[in-house]
């Protein structure tokens, strides 16, 4: 039962990573909307200034315009009873009264009633006196002028002076809308502004910790995965086993699959050893037996016989190599790869392997030549069988994708303490998705097709295994259709203390 409790609590504990990713992806959905929600206040304030604007201050300076031309005309027509004395003049002004005084009437809804009881006043005084300006305008002028000048000119003078005010008080009310429409507006741009930069730094803050929860564990699981696969099943995850999510759980299962996958390798190259060693005898003997009959030691042998004979001898010796090759490498692999690490004379070294090579680039119709660029140092601590051997496998490969009249370069440079040695061919190069594989025991790039004769696949790998055993660093370049450049880089010096010239190899020599 207390197991059960504490299974249960842990459950309950556990966070996931989709939790957390649900989580932040919220919280940087509400930091973002906050100020969204306020812009969106700060538009519905301003939609309102702006509709105010529309029905009160713009309809009434409308309304207001309106009234004034209606003035306007309310004023020729006043001169038409003076001069014309017709009734159709006075109908005219009385027309123009009604209308002005219906506008009148409409100015009650946009608060300006102050104006609105001013020219009421006037429209009834202009009612009362439109009627006797005309009928002493019929029989006598002068006392018609006299009521002009001082009656009903002034009466629509007020009404004149009534309109300016109210334009006046509109004005004022649009300059404080404009005005607080403005205010609104700066404020929210800069509020808003504000509110954006917090939540995008919130949000970026948010995000950096989803980052760190998230990404840097799969990017060490990435490389886990990586080094696994290159056989480095020692690599240790930053990403802790009893983390209570998925990448706890994750890294539980690296674990376990790098310590199966080590005890599998392991088991593996002891496999390959043993093997390897166990046919090294058979094959002797063969090969051994062989010998004997091709000598005509157990009697003559026919033409056709001694052709077969000699093809089994050759794949015989095809065989012995491979089985060298795997326990050479699978000795490196267990650490018991070890060097014969002696003072060795460089411009000797070099011409030993260009003679040896010269043959072979005549045989096949190449150019061939070693580069010594720059000083170089006249001797070099390293194992010159195993040197030579990973510079005759880099060779060999050249020449074998190399067609006739390409060109196969040996280059050698001095940079401080160490010595840097590029093998370039002009051959079929390698498709660059295969390129990060070259170096795995037994691959073989697809460019098969375009070599002279096939290999094992355990050149490169054991290369590899020899420079890296030196404290070197091996790498490749290539082109499709161009070509390829191995890159080594040697110490001078390798190791603490050179041994003699006479201490034995303790393992078996690999032919390239």
């Amino acid at each position: 039962m207390p197991f059960v409790h504490r299974t249960v609590a842990a459950r309950v504990c556990l966070v996931t990573i989709r939790s957390k990713l649900a989580l932040g992806l919220f919280a940087n959905l509400l930091i973002l909307l906050a100020p969204l929600a306020f812009a969106l206040h700060s538009l519905e304030q301003l939609h309102t200034t702006t509709r105010a604007l529309r029905d009160h201050a713009f309809g009434a300076s409308l309304l207001v315009g309106r009234m004034r031309a209606t003035a306007d005309e309310l004023r020729q027509s006043e001169e038409r009873i003076l001069f014309v004395h017709d009734t159709a003049a006075l109908n005219h002004v009385n027309a123009l009264l009604g209308q002005i005084h219906a506008q009148n009437d409409s100015l009650q809804g946009y608060d300006l009633e102050n104006a609105r009881a001013r020219i009421d006043a006037q429209i009834e005084k202009l009612r009362r006196i439109a009627p006797i300006e005309m009928s002493y305008a019929v029989a006598r002028p002068a006392i018609a002028d006299t009521i002009s000048t001082r009656q009903y000119i002034p009466a629509e003078r007020q009404i004149e002076s009534s309109l300016r005010d109210a334009e006046l008080v509109l004005a004022d009310r649009t300059r404080a809308l404009v005005d607080d429409a403005t205010a609104l507006v700066d404020n929210t741009t800069g509020i808003a502004g504000i509110g954006l930069a917090l939540a995008a730094s919130v949000a970026l803050i948010v995000s950096i910790a989803l980052w760190r929860t998230v990404s840097k564990p799969v990017q060490d699981l990435e490389a886990g995965m990586e080094a696994v696969a290159t056989g480095q099943f020692d690599y240790k995850l930053s990403v802790s086993p009893e983390r209570n999510d998925e990448f706890g759980r994750l890294a539980a299962s690296y674990k376990s699959m790098a310590a199966q996958l080590a005890q599998l390798d392991k088991l593996k190259a002891e496999f390959v050893s043993v093997a390897s060693h166990e046919l090294k005898t058979p094959i002797n003997v063969i090969l051994g037996y062989l010998q004997l009959l091709n000598e005509g030691v157990y009697g003559s042998i026919s033409a056709k016989q001694g052709e077969i004979l000699r093809t089994v001898d050759a794949q015989t010796r095809s065989l012995s190599r491979l089985v060298h090759q795997l326990l050479d490498i699978s000795r490196f692999e267990a650490g018991g790869g070890k060097l014969d690490l002696r003072p060795t004379e460089l411009n000797h070294f070099l011409s030993d392997l260009e003679n040896t090579f010269q043959v072979l680039s005549l045989q096949r119709g190449i150019n061939f030549r070693i580069v010594r660029t720059g000083p170089l140092p006249a001797e070099v601590v390293w194992d010159p069988d195993r040197i030579n051997e990973v510079l005759g496998n880099l060779l060999s490969n050249a020449f074998k994708f190399t067609k006739k009249e390409g060109t196969v370069e040996l280059d050698l440079q001095a940079d401080g303490g160490q010595i840097r040695v590029t093998v370039t061919d002009t051959g079929a190069g390698i498709p660059p998705e295969q390129l990060p594989h070259i170096f795995r025991k037994f691959f073989q790039a697809d460019n098969q097709h375009s070599a002279a004769h096939d290999g094992t696949g355990l050149g490169l790998a054991i290369a590899k295994q020899i420079v890296d055993a030196h404290g070197g660093k091996l790498t490749v370049e290539s082109r499709v259709g161009e070509g390829t450049k191995f890159s080594i880089v040697l110490p001078v010096r390798t190791g603490p203390r050179p041994r003699r010239r006479n201490t034995v190899l303790t393992s078996v020599d690999a032919s390239a």
